[in-house]
């Protein structure tokens, strides 16, 4: 069976996780132990960092619930936790197409560190608006995490100063991932085959 070199659609994504839910077509691609391992080195470049501070993390929901909860009990330094939901709309007025995108609840940024955590950044667009959203708020500063970047599916420069894991081309569940609510409870990263 010959396999296509392009990047994968949304609707081609949709067949191929249907499909895998059918048949439980799913690959281990990053395991629990590789997480945890992770998890903990990323959580402690972070002590380092904030070390003498208080941190202020940001989750953004619905992909990164399970990697904040894990993050912030691995953290030793004072943390505030808070998660946003983005509302994003595309809309068409005067035949020009538009994005809109809010967060609630609002969160207060200004003279504190502030740490975004997303589970997994893919075109960049969100964070990169949350991003900007913060720095507007006068910061202390403004930091990203995220458990996995997809490098292939970046539209957007925006910084990522903790990164877990890079990875390429397949649809991923686990570990708060998922599709339409399924796979979440995954302790490891799956690949959608």
């Amino acid at each position: 069976m010959k396999r296509s070199s392009k990047p994968a659609t949304r609707k081609s994504r949709s067949k191929n996780v249907r499909r895998a839910q059918a048949n439980n077509h799913l690959r281990s691609v990053i395991s629990a132990k590789q997480i945890q391992k992770r998890l903990h080195e990323l959580a402690n470049q972070i002590n380092r960092d904030y070390r003498g501070k208080t941190l202020h993390v940001v989750g953004v929901l619905e992909n990164s619930f399970v990697f904040t909860a894990d993050l912030i009990r691995a953290l030793k330094v004072p943390v505030y936790c808070y998660f946003v939901r983005a509302d994003i709309r595309d809309t068409a007025q005067g035949g020009i197409a538009t994005r809109e995108i809010s967060y609630t609840p609002r969160v207060e940024a200004a003279g504190k560190d502030i740490l975004l955590v997303e589970g997994i950044l893919q075109s960049g667009m969100t964070m990169d608006h949350l991003y900007r959203y913060f720095l507007g708020q006068n910061p202390t500063s403004v930091r990203t995490v995220s458990l996995i970047e997809k490098t292939d599916e970046r539209k957007v420069d925006v910084p990522t100063d903790y990164i877990g894991f890079r990875a390429t081309g397949k649809f991923l569940v686990g570990y708060g991932l998922g599709y339409q609510g399924r796979y979440k409870n995954l302790p490891y990263i799956a690949a959608v085959t």
